[in-house]
């Protein structure tokens, strides 16, 4: 495979090239948390700056995992459900899932800005169970593709807290309303780490983080079954633990401490109403 340039991704759509490299490298150790042999492909085919992301960690592997263990756990009961992939980014979540052995009859919806499609689309296989759409996760015409026939699982891996606060409530709203019976995953950062972006967050000397204006806790994320209109129910996902501090971090018992818990990153997981 020919190596290419990374440097035509910048601002947000550059933050998936750093998700790229933590579970790119995390894939490549013999006791990496996660398998993905595309990821490590893709970290390999596109020359890029990856260490001024700093030194690699596997909290995007386990978010990955995360977001595969609910996405799988939808498709055993509806193996024919649309999955929409909001700014999917370099994320190769579809052939994760392939190898689970629940992806042969899904049809899978990639969106992303321009530039991060042209690279999707040089960089990893054609495939006739996906639809490709190069757009903003906020334009909606993507709605108007999605065959909610058979259900709806929607992923916002790494995009929502690049957001306003209101655009995120409005695009919830809009999806509850669009496709009752689905469901839509997210993570969040706490609102400590999003006051941090906003000042100027360095991960290294030469790379400042995007501001992140959007958080949420765990429970405010509860709430969002009682705040937005067509959500039916809310639940907290546990992050899967990971090797030494990623193991003690995602410790179950840890979330009975309330400054913890406030604290943490979350994963959240809406189910909207019929």
């Amino acid at each position: 495979m020919t190596v290419i340039d990374g440097s035509t991704l910048d601002g947000v759509s550059a933050t998936t090239l750093w998700t790229l490299h933590n579970r790119a490298t995390e894939a490549k150790r013999s006791d990496g948390t996660i398998r993905d042999p595309w990821a490590v492909t893709l970290l390999d085919a596109i020359d890029y700056d990856y260490l001024k992301f700093g030194k690699p960690n596997q909290s995007h592997a386990l978010r990955a995992r995360a977001f595969d263990i609910a996405t799988a756990d939808y498709l055993s009961a509806h193996p024919k459900a649309s999955v929409v992939a909001l700014a999917e980014g370099l994320q190769t979540s579809l052939w994760r899932l392939d190898r689970m052995g629940v992806a042969d009859e899904l049809t899978w919806y990639s969106i992303d800005l321009p530039p991060v499609m042209a690279l999707r689309d040089r960089l990893l296989p054609a495939d006739n169970r996906v639809v490709a759409l190069a757009q903003s996760a906020l334009d909606r015409s993507w709605m108007d593709r999605v065959d909610a026939t058979h259900g709806v699982f929607i992923t916002a891996e790494g995009l929502l807290m690049y957001l306003d606060p209101q655009q995120v409530i409005d695009l919830i709203t809009a999806c509850a309303a669009r496709f009752p019976g689905g469901r839509l995953m997210f993570d969040s950062i706490p609102h400590w780490l999003s006051r941090r972006t906003i000042k100027g967050l360095k991960l290294s000397d030469r790379y400042v983080t995007p501001p992140m204006p959007f958080a949420l806790t765990a429970d405010e994320g509860l709430a969002l079954a009682d705040r937005i209109a067509g959500v039916a129910a809310a639940h907290d996902i546990p992050m899967p633990r990971g090797r030494g501090l990623f193991n003690a971090l995602f410790w179950p018992p840890l979330d009975r401490v309330p400054a913890f818990r406030r604290g943490r990153p979350s994963i959240t997981l809406l189910e909207f109403g019929s």
